[in-house]
């Protein structure tokens, strides 16, 4: 058993939360820091069937990638589904924490492992560049050029996806690729001032990408869950190399909430 506090107190040190957006709601989000607990649970996103999922785990902490609440709420009740969740996991006394756009940025965190799994050199930030190497996204270079089609395969076999959205031609050559999990929109204007050949993303908006390739850049969208998901997983292995007396897994609930056909 561990004080909740000491997993907090490591995150401070892997994805502090300095590293997130001044609009995302990062932290402990519910329940008591001294809290002494032996389990563990990550996942993408809390929806109701995951939290059922840590209830009947006895899941002491739930580290959850999107915020729960995400904004401000005015009342806490089983009426409506945030407050329903929220309540349910307190009953419990299940404790809520959210690293989010801290994760995203992170030295380790999604991009990194992201640009990593591509198999991308000289990787640094795309956007907001630190100088302790964190920042918003990520930019690389592939050690060889290939055809778009070619790291399209790549990025499904990374991810273990059987189809991807690709605006672009497939024949066209890629070298300098730059990375954005989640809703990549508003790193495309940083994409193009980096000269990158494609934008490797989640998801955009219909106009997000047409705005992209009207300036020559080709993109690879995954879909939102996709391009999150695997990091939680490594995160509860990261979990339990440090943290050797919890039992820590990744919820095995939880599924994308798109069907892809």
């Amino acid at each position: 058993m561990i004080p909740v506090q000491e997993i907090l107190n490591w995150f401070e040190e892997v994805a502090p939360l300095q590293l997130a957006a001044e609009w995302d709601n990062v932290g402990l989000l519910l329940g008591d820091p001294t809290k002494q607990i032996s389990r563990v649970m990550t996942c993408l996103t809390l929806s109701e069937d995951v939290a059922d999922e840590a209830v009947e785990g006895s899941a002491g902490l739930v580290i959850t990638h999107h915020p729960i609440p995400f904004r401000p709420v005015s009342r806490i009740s089983t009426l409506e589904p945030t407050g329903k969740i929220l309540w349910k996991l307190a009953n419990a006394a299940i404790c809520v924490y959210c690293p989010h756009t801290a994760w995203d940025s992170a030295l380790k965190g999604i991009n990194q492992q992201w640009a990593e799994l591509l198999g991308l050199e000289n990787v640094r930030p795309l956007a907001e560049p630190q100088p302790d190497g964190t920042g918003v996204g990520r930019i690389g270079e592939l050690p060889v050029p290939v055809t778009l089609g070619d790291l399209i395969e790549r990025v499904k076999a990374s991810l273990r996806l059987d189809r991807v959205g690709v605006a672009g031609e497939l024949i066209r050559p890629i070298r300098r690729v730059g990375i954005a999990c989640g809703s990549g929109g508003e790193l495309i204007p940083a994409a193009i001032t980096a000269q990158c050949d494609t934008l490797v993303t989640g998801e955009l908006s219909y106009h997000r990408v047409l705005e992209a390739k009207a300036w020559g850049l080709t993109v690879v969208l995954v879909g939102h869950y996709a391009s999150e998901r695997f990091a939680m997983e490594n995160l509860a292995r990261l979990l339990a190399e440090a943290f050797p007396s919890l039992t820590v897994w990744a919820s095995k609930k939880e599924g994308d909430p798109i069907c892809w056909v």
